[in-house]
This record gives C-alpha cells, structure tokens and sequence, in this order.
C-alpha cells in the first residue's frame, strides 16, 4: 500500500505515506492511494477519533511528480487542471472530515508536500535542522498549485505569505514555527507522535480558520481604501525586480490577491489555473530542466569518475589570503575541514583568516605538513604561481591533490611546476566565494581520474556546485562570460547609448549589466587577457585584434579609467553617492547606431550561447548539465531561459540558426553558427 491505513484501539488512524522509489511524490501512485484513503476516512467517520497524517520515508514528502509536469502543453493542460482539481479535492475532504488532522512531519516537507501539511488542522515537526519546510515551486518557474498560495494566503495575510510564495523560502523548524506556519516542534519521532496524538484528544472537532463563520484573509477586507493603494503598488514593485521574464512571481501575486477577494473555493480555482498557464509554458520547462534534473544530476556525481571511491579532506592549505583565498578557507573551515592560510606575511595571513575558527594563518610553507589538498589563489601571473606551487607541493602529503584557482591560464601549463602533474586540477572559485555556488574544475592534459574525483569530493564537501570542465584558455565560464561583456564594448563602439545596453540587459534576466561588470573584473584584465591571449596564439590576431570593443577599452584605460577599484570605468563612483555612467561615454554615441532594443539583447545573449556551443564543439565542455548550471552559476545567464544552451533549444534550433545568421551578417562574423548546430538543427536533435 501507497499510505499505510492503521486505525488502533483509541479511534486514531494513522496514514503513513509510503509511496514507491526513495520519496514521497504528488503522482498517480498517490493521488489513488489517498482517494482510497480518504474515502475510508469518510466511510468510517463515526468510529474514528482523529487521523494522524505521517511519512515513512525520510523526507515527509518531495512535492510534485517533476517528470510528469514538464510534459505538460497546451494541448494536454485540460487534464493537467483536472489532476489538480482531484488532488485538492481530496485535500479538502480531509481537512472537512470533521474529525482533527494532524501532519506529524517527520523531515522536510516541500513543495506539494507543504501542501498536504497545510491541509492539515494542526502541523508538529520534528525538531531538526536538516528538515526543510516551504513552497519553493517559484524557483521553478511554478506557484504552489495543490492549495499552497490559498492556505497561506489566509493563513498568514498577503503580505507576511508573500515573501514565502514568490522568493520561494525554505525554513528549518524552528524558523517555520515563529513564522506561524507550523504549530509545535517535537523532540524525537516518539514525541512527535505522541504531541499529534494529544492534540487530537484535546480537539475533537477543530476547524480551519478559512472555514470559521465569518473568517476574512487577516490583512484584506473587501472595500479597504488602504489596502487598495497597496495592492496597486504591488505590481510595479514586483516588475522592478523580475523585469518581466518571470512569470511565476506575477502569477503568485495574481493567485494571491484574487482568491483573497473570493470564497475559499473559488480561490482554489483562481490558483489552479495560474498554476496550469505556468505549468505548460516554456519558463517553468527551462527551470525545471536546468535546476532539477540537471542539476540532481550533477550532484549524484554525472561528471566524476565512477571508478574512484568517494573520498574526504581533512586538511587544505591555501596560498594566497587575498579575497579569493579568505574566502576558500572560510567555506573549507565551516564544512569542518582544518585549514592553513598562506600569505608572504603573517599579517596578511591573519588578515585574511579573519578570526574565522578553524583556519590557522602563516607565512611559512612548513605549516602545510599534513595537508591532502593544496589550492593555489595568488594574482593572476604565471611566474609567481610556479614559484608558490612546488613549495607547497612539497610541504603537503604525497598524495595531495594540488589545485590552482586561475580563472583564465591553462592548467596544463600551470602543472608543469609541480612533480606529478597527475594530481594537478584547476579548482576556479566565483567571488565571492561564501556567496557564490559554483566551481568549475578544469581538468589538465595530464590530470588523473583519482585527482578529478577528489576535487569533485572536496567540491561537494564544501556545499558546492561542481562543473567539469578540459583545459583550455577561459575554460567556460570565463571564455563565455568574456563574449558578454566585450559585445556589451562592441555596442558603444557602435554609438549604441550605454543605458540601453545595461537596461536591456537586465531587463533580458542577466544578472548584472554588462558595463558595471566590466567594472568589477577592471577593463585592463580584459586587456591583459587578449594580450596573453596573442602571445600564445599569434595565429588569432587578426580576430581579436580587429574587435571593435578593444580600442574603446584602450582608450579608457589611458584615461584612467580602469574599473570600479579606481574610481572609474564605464561608470562614475562619487564617495557615498550611487554609481552612474560616466557622462563621457556620449562621445561614442551615433543617434543613426542603428542597433535596435531587439538586436541589443540578441547579441547579448546569443553571444554567449554560440560561445557554449563552440566549448561543447572543442571538448571543452562534456555535458549540456554543466554547460546550463554553470552559465546561471557562474556568470549569471538569465536564469528564466534554463542556461544558454536550454536557451537555443527553447529558441528552436531552426529559428535560433536564422536568427543568429541575421546577427552575422549585421554585426559580424562571430555571430555565425557552427557546422554542428546547423547539422543539429536540421535533425531536430535538441540539446
């Protein structure tokens, strides 16, 4: 049986769900399972006491069934709807039982699986910080369809609901109870039981607020002048911060200021619709994709050696206690590693240590005796990372993996400064590094499957994402982040205004416009790249070199105007004030540019996809997974179009192929399409 059905001597029923697989999901499975539950329930009603509603999995319940809502289109939303409806239809029976219900959650609880629990009279969860309780369908591209916007809703009010509906918070238990959407915490799973089993007792016939005469949403009464000057700014807030490329959050405010002006049930219709127009759109399939199975996938080991047992860090020692260093050790030292912070001075150790515990500062290369893992975060120059490398190599364990947080030099070059360049890897932190939750590991010529798979370890030790990439100059994330932000140049070189290439920018779901992180990386690494760049290659000079982004570049470079650290770059940063562009940009501006808003956010973002598509082409890139999740992750691709290569399979290959020869042939040969897109598009072969 799907949920267990056990009534005992007391006239308490106990359903324990426990549906087939490793979790507890919202599928045909358990929508027959709990009709026939419920339908006991309701036949039996008159020698029952109360039900207790519990999971004998270790999570209480996953949410939807991911694998069937992504199949759902247009053409089939009709019988998605009527799904739904089923499924809150049983849940309101239970909760209309007339005998006390009560979730005894005994692990997390998200999703459709909040749901239920909301469904409930009275919610007790075991006390432990490992359970997570919310409705995160947002970052899904989806609004909590199965009652969870119309529960909370009245629940709380609108407003206090809404920041856990639209930014989609999960809450350990102790958080969820001083939120008020769950009643009690409980000690062991002992207690948990018996706390539900008391309640029951002490409320024989309890009702849900929304179904107590005269009950109004708490903060929302019908014809409240005050409240409507809230709910019309609402909107315009909302759009600022989506700029209108998400759907879910407007769908959410929808779902939720509608139903509140409704009867509970009709409030469950207003949602269930929403949820059907989000459920079979493009948005909520390109998140879905890149942020649940892609990204499970990258986390179960899609890219590690599978022939290498798992593996832990016990000591790391990082060389360099710059922001990047401090912020390697900081993350190692909270995953409960030991760790040594390196710097040419015990002053700039320390200081980098920041009195964090677990992180021992030093300036001597003795200190990192003991080590397993050496991780290398000096400046961006070759010469002083092969100097600090064998140091540290041969300070280390003989075995230990040693690792290098270059963001743009080649790993095989760079391991040929140590002994074995077999247990060299690239490990490429983001800034900042607490904050951000990707590391693309790159992978040498000569690096083994051993050094790989540890790195990989070491990555999900730490509560990171891994990407692995081969070496190559940029390797990804750098490479293609690099075509954003020099076709962002190419723009004002072209006289198109500053202001509508960061304001298209944005509004297109970049994370960050392209000239304020320009700013940030400082417009003389971007020179210094293409210098390295040629010097290496020669044979790529008369590309690179012809681009129209790096005389702009050049010339404000001469200026002085090299980045947010000087105090000037494409933007001003007055003391105190907020930031603005520099009004000298005018100089480069052509009212016949020509480039219209369409065109601005094409080349942004197509830019960046071919790039992806020429990574996979070379072998830089194995995986379409870790081409999605480290576009978002690492350089903060529009997340609502699934990463930039579920962006092109979303765009439809055949039209993406068109579009981007449109680009070619306007603004320059860079835009053409590859031989094997064009191959894959003439087959349908999506990515």
């Amino acid at each position: 049986m799907a949920i267990h059905y056990e009534r005992d001597d007391e006239g308490i029923v106990t359903l324990t769900m426990d549906m087939s697989g490793s979790a507890n999901v919202m599928n045909a499975e358990y929508h027959e399972a709990m009709g026939e539950a419920v339908g006991r329930l309701e036949a039996e009603r008159d020698d029952i006491t109360g039900v207790v509603l519990t999971s004998a999995k270790k999570t209480f319940f996953a949410g939807g069934d991911l694998k069937l809502l992504i199949q759902v289109t247009s053409d089939n939303a009709g019988e998605a709807l009527g799904f739904l409806e089923d499924v809150k239809g049983q849940l309101r029976r239970l909760e209309q039982l007339g005998k006390p219900v009560v979730a005894a959650i005994n692990g997390s609880a998200l999703g459709g699986g909040f749901e239920i629990a909301l469904a409930c009279h009275h919610r007790v969860v075991l006390d432990d910080d490992k359970i997570k309780l919310g409705l995160p369908e947002v970052t899904l591209g989806l609004l909590p369809g199965g009652g969870g916007v119309t529960r909370m809703v009245r629940l709380l009010g609108v407003q206090p609901a809404l920041p856990l509906l639209m930014e989609g918070k999960q809450l350990r238990p102790a958080r969820a109870l001083q939120a008020g959407i769950v009643h009690a915490l409980a000690s062991s799973r002992e207690d948990l039981i018996a706390q539900a089993r008391a309640w029951i007792k002490a409320n024989p016939a309890p009702q849900q607020p929304w179904d107590q005469p005269g009950h109004a949403v708490p903060d929302v009464k019908f014809g409240d002048p005050n409240v409507y000057g809230l709910l019309a700014a609402a909107p315009a807030v909302l759009r600022k911060k989506t700029h209108g490329v998400y759907p879910a959050p407007e769908k959410i405010l929808a779902a939720a200021v509608e139903g509140a002006l409704v009867d509970f049930d009709t409030a469950l219709k207003i949602e269930g619709r929403y949820f059907v127009e989000l459920v079979s759109g493009q948005v909520s399939k390109n998140m879905i994709s890149t942020f649940w199975f892609q990204l499970n996938e990258i986390g179960a080991g899609g890219s590690r050696p599978s022939t290498v047992d798992a593996s832990k860090v016990t000591k790391v020692g990082v060389l360099g206690a710059g922001m990047m260093g401090a912020g390697i050790a900081e993350v190692s030292a909270k995953a409960g590693i030991e760790v040594v912070l390196k710097d040419v001075t015990l002053e700039a150790a320390t200081r980098g240590a920041n009195g964090n515990p677990g992180i021992t500062p030093t300036d001597s290369d003795a200190d990192l005796a003991g080590c397993d893992l050496i991780i290398e975060a000096v400046f961006e120059n070759r010469e002083l990372k092969n100097k600090v490398l064998p140091a540290a190599e041969s300070a280390a364990l003989p075995d230990a993996v040693i690792a290098s947080n270059t963001s743009t030099l080649p790993i095989t070059g760079l391991a040929s400064a140590v002994a074995d360049p077999s247990r060299f890897i690239g490990l490429h932190f983001f800034s900042p590094v607490p904050k951000m939750r990707l590391v693309e590991i790159i992978r040498g010529e000569q690096t083994s499957d051993e050094t790989l798979a540890r790195a990989f370890d070491y990555v999900l030790q730490i509560g990171k994402t891994p990407i692995v990439v081969n070496d190559s100059r940029g390797f990804y994330t750098s490479r293609t982040f690099g075509t954003y932000v020099t076709e962002a140049t190419s723009m004002i070189a072209e006289g198109v205004q500053p202001a509508l290439i960061e304001n298209v920018a944005k509004r297109s779901g970049m994370a960050v416009g392209p000239l304020a992180v320009s700013d940030e990386v400082t417009l003389t690494l971007q020179l210094k790249i293409r210098d390295q760049t040629l010097a290496d290659d020669p044979s790529i000079a008369g590309a690179l070199g012809d681009h129209p982004a790096f005389k702009v570049l050049e010339e404000l470079v001469a200026e002085g105007r090299t980045g947010k650290a000087s105090g000037a770059g494409f933007y001003e940063y007055p003391e105190g004030a907020k930031k603005f562009l520099w009004p000298g940009l005018a100089r480069y501006a052509r009212d016949d540019a020509g480039v219209t808003e369409q065109d601005v956010e094409d080349r942004l973002l197509f830019i960046q996809s071919l790039e992806t598509v020429r990574c996979l082409d070379e072998g830089v890139l194995t995986s379409v997974g870790d081409a999605n999740v480290g576009s978002v992750f690492g350089f903060g691709f529009a997340p609502w179009s699934g990463g930039t290569l579920q962006f092109v399979n979303a765009y439809g290959l055949t039209e993406f192929v068109e579009r981007a020869d449109y680009l070619a042939d306007t603004y320059g040969e860079r835009f053409r399409p590859p031989a094997s897109l064009r191959e894959r598009a003439a087959k349908g072969e999506k990515f």
